[in-house]
């Protein structure tokens, strides 16, 4: 309202000065079109050089200062006193100041996450249960794509405080199954029909060497640990191979994969649960035609 209140209406309108109606009209339709390529095409020179999330943020300066310009330019052309904006800044920078700490703790954060550089556009990163692709780092957000098309922002904050995995900041993977045999199987046995699985798999890589580990004795079958190098664009169909091959390996070896047993016992004696087998009673001749 002051803004508006200090522009002299009357005066523009009884001079009918066209031209400066022009120039702003000008201003609008053909600076504002032309800040948006201009800062398009310098994002694009820029992330030859830097990180993608740094061109996107030069991007975004260059058009937002951009912008800024051209209002004061439509200001200026207006007969607009800067000074009444100046006061109407001030006071609204104060009543700004005090309702926006968390956005000032949050565009510190997002300057450390820049500088830091610890993902980038185009990572898969994971916060807590939060999995998703980076679409964008701003100054006071992150956003993320989740696996079943949903956008999540992510206060910069949240992130400086949160452990932050990046799944795909390392050309390879480790992919890690546990494998659980019955406990009359052979151990050494076990352990080379893995690693010849692995072996004939095309999508493992040699370097570095699958491993076999046996980890200890379940409630039900002997613990193993299956550790195999993959790609990581390879990962999630090598997982998905493996465990089937296992399965199929294993039935084809005779080597059984158990599952939970239970024992019953009557309550206070260590004794098992009474059962007792009733042999199947014989129907006379005459009843079997």
């Amino acid at each position: 309202m002051v803004v508006l209140s200090a522009i002299n209406w009357s005066s523009l309108l009884t001079r009918g000065n066209v031209a400066v109606i022009i120039r702003i009209v000008l201003l609008l339709g053909i600076g504002i079109p032309l800040l948006a390529f201009a800062s398009v095409m310098a994002g694009k020179a820029a992330k030859k050089r830097v990180s993608p999330q740094a061109s996107m943020l030069i991007r975004k300066a260059i058009f937002y200062f951009g912008t800024i310009i051209i209002i004061i330019s439509i200001l200026a052309q207006l007969n607009f006193q800067l000074t009444a904006l100046l006061g109407a800044a001030g006071i609204a920078g104060i009543a700004i100041g005090f309702a926006s700490q968390t956005s000032v703790s949050n565009i510190i954060s997002g300057l450390f996450l820049i500088s830091e550089k610890p993902f980038a556009v185009g990572d898969i990163i994971q916060i807590g249960s939060t999995k998703g692709t980076i679409l964008s780092v701003d100054l006071l957000s992150v956003k993320l794509r989740t696996f079943d098309n949903h956008l999540v922002r992510l206060p910069n904050e949240t992130l400086i405080k949160s452990e932050v995995r990046n799944i795909t900041r390392f050309p390879i993977r480790r992919l890690d199954i546990d494998v659980g045999v019955a406990y009359k199987e052979d151990v050494k046995k076990v352990r080379e029909v893995l690693l010849d699985i692995a072996d004939k798999n095309p999508r493992c890589l040699d370097e570095p060497e699958p491993a076999v580990r046996f980890q200890g004795f379940g409630d039900s079958a002997l613990q193993f640990l299956f550790a195999i190098w993959c790609v990581r664009e390879d990962f999630l169909m090598l997982k998905t191979k493996i465990m089937r091959e296992i399965k199929d390996r294993f039935d084809a070896e005779g080597i059984e994969i158990p599952f939970p047993h239970r024992t019953l016992y009557t309550g206070a004696v260590t004794e098992p649960f009474p059962v007792r087998v009733v042999p199947e009673k014989k129907r006379p001749s005459s009843q079997k035609k």
